[in-house]
């Protein structure tokens, strides 16, 4: 009796330790701190200990790791507390760094390294010692204050969503002068659509920046108001306001290079509008001077006389073209002016032609960096060190993830946008490696995978991100954003032979799209297992995330985690 008792829970034990070892990695993500107070500790222990009770055995941390020679005592202290937390736990703490797409990191030791996008010959006149921007065919916008209407429509502008509908004239309500245009009742509208347009002419290869003032009241959902540029297929400004849903008159501005564009139509108002309302008023457009001007061996300043004979010198007929303020994350500066120099070659009253790179902003908040520049390794090499030395991680996660820009500076020009973003991935595994050889690395599969971002036409990348998968180290293992395209693209790194984790986004208060990744999941081979990613830190459903994984199911065995084969020796 007591033999088959024994026997009996021997058996129990080891289904329970079969059904937590299904997949070999049942990671969580903790990723919203920054360990800027001691409150972000006590949250995020709180979450780990959750994990550790839910047999989850790692953390893929991002504290803005790219920039420790940089952080305070108080923020070493905080990343030791998580990390005893993480031992104590039984769960492995895996550094999330080196981002390039998001260069907030990179950005913060060296803002001149966010990628470029290329001024060709802007006019500049000298007056006073100094030259500006003299632009020779100044932009108009038409009636940006929506002063002139007709009823319920606007003179000057191409489009306007159903006027009288879902557009109309508000002579009650406006920022400046008479009237200003509100949009509401998106329900009408099968998209949740409701926008104004008007086509501009600009010139090529130039910086403009818009200006408007914006109003909301009860606007659902948050984030459906935007702003778009479009020129040949392409948005020239992928930009995202966080308007809050009700508030009062607030000033907007952006930046736009006009690429290779003679004309863009500009948009904005809603999309995917559910409800609300949402007042327009008082647009303009400028081209623009050497706003957030970088200045690094890949983005040089060129001068010259307006008829291109002579070409000046810098330190000799012009001091360095410099923006003081330069923050790739602001746009409402003032441009400097080019300074002469004493015993200069240019004169008073010349016209010259000024060229230059400057940086852009992205989504909300989103500036890329030049995958080509070499100080960029000098500082993923100083930071390795530093990683390696507090952490001693077993494994890392690449955040090389939507690299929005590229090909456009003269360190990156006429680059193969697929060989470079996978040199500068090996250069990074070989940089970590150095340091603790045996370091498992996990990436971001997005911009490796063709049916996501590894292909032409991507955002506002002058080339071709399309083969970057033969381009990387083999031993990687990818992480696969969950999602359609989720099972082509696990078909593709599977059929490759490559490891693969899935990242199950989730923004729902159920795990019903989840149940379906796991399922996935379970059929394919070499996948490693599944990471809990959250949406605005709900952790709510972590323990029901982690019983998933620990359903047993049929499934080809990827292995324990401390499993090397196809890792490096």
């Amino acid at each position: 009796m007591k033999k088959r008792l024994l026997f009996t829970c021997i058996c129990l034990l080891a289904v329970r330790l079969g059904a937590a070892q299904r997949f070999a990695d049942r990671f969580v993500s903790i990723a919203d701190w920054r360990l800027q107070t001691d409150e972000d500790v006590v949250e995020i222990t709180n979450i780990l200990a959750v994990a550790g009770k839910n047999h989850m055995d790692a953390a893929v941390v991002s504290f803005g790791l790219d920039t420790l020679c940089k952080a305070s005592p108080e923020f070493f202290r905080r990343l030791r507390a998580v990390n005893r937390s993480c031992e104590e736990n039984d769960i492995e703490l895996i550094p999330s760094v080196f981002s390039v797409g998001r260069g907030d990191g990179v950005l913060a030791h060296d803002p001149n390294l966010a990628e470029g996008l290329p001024i060709d010959d802007a006019p500049f006149l000298v007056q006073g010692g100094e030259a500006r921007l003299a632009p020779t065919n100044p932009v108009q916008f038409r009636n940006g204050g929506f002063e002139e209407f007709n009823g319920n429509t606007f003179k000057g502008y191409d489009l306007l969503d159903q006027p009288g509908e879902m557009s109309f004239a508000d002579t009650a309500v406006q920022h400046g002068g008479r009237a200003s245009l509100r949009l509401e009742h998106f329900a009408s509208n099968p998209e949740g659509e409701g926008r104004v347009m008007q086509t501009v002419q600009v010139q090529a290869h130039r910086c403009y920046r818009i200006t408007f003032w914006v109003k909301t009241e009860g606007l659902q959902p948050m984030g459906a108001f935007r702003v778009r540029v479009l020129a040949g297929g392409r948005d020239l400004a992928p930009r995202e306001f966080h308007v809050p849903p009700s508030s009062d008159w607030r000033k907007l501005t952006m930046l736009f290079n006009s690429l290779s564009f003679d004309k863009v139509s500009v948009y904005a108002g809603v999309w995917g509008g559910k409800a609300g309302k949402v007042w327009l008023d008082d647009w303009s457009v400028e081209e623009v001077g050497p706003i957030n001007v970088l200045r690094r061996p890949g983005t040089p300043v060129t001068v010259h006389s307006e008829d291109g004979a002579v070409v000046y010198a810098e330190g000799r007929d012009y001091a360095p073209l410099q923006d003081p303020h330069l923050d790739p994350w602001h746009d409402d500066g003032e441009a400097p002016p080019l300074k002469l120099l004493p015993g200069s070659r240019i004169r008073e009253g010349d016209h010259l032609r000024v060229s230059w790179y400057h940086s852009m902003l992205l989504d909300d908040s989103q500036v890329t960096v030049c995958m080509a520049e070499p100080a960029l390794y000098g500082i993923f090499e100083h930071e390795a060190r530093l990683l390696v030395e507090n952490l001693h991680p077993r494994s890392v996660f690449l955040n090389m993830d939507e690299i929005r820009m590229g090909g456009t500076c003269r360190a990156c020009r006429g680059h193969k946008m697929g060989e470079l973003l996978g040199e500068c991935i090996t250069r990074q595994v070989e940089i970590l490696r150095n340091y603790a050889p045996s370091l498992e690395v996990y990436v971001w599969s997005g911009m490796l995978d063709p049916n996501r971002d590894a292909h032409a036409n991507y955002w506002l990348v002058d080339g071709d991100f399309t083969g970057s998968w033969d381009h990387v180290p083999e031993n990687l293992i990818m992480v696969v954003r969950g999602g359609a395209p989720l099972e082509a693209s696990l078909s593709f790194f599977a059929g490759r032979g490559s490891r693969t984790l899935v990242a199950c986004c989730n923004n729902a208060d159920n795990l019903q799209e989840v149940q379906g990744w796991v399922k996935l999941a379970a059929q394919t081979p070499k996948l490693r297992g599944c990471m809990y990613v959250p949406v605005q830190k709900n952790y709510s459903l972590l323990p029901a995330f982690a019983e998933l994984l620990r359903k047993p199911e049929p499934h080809p065995a990827a292995g324990p985690r401390n499993d090397q084969s196809g890792t490096a020796p």
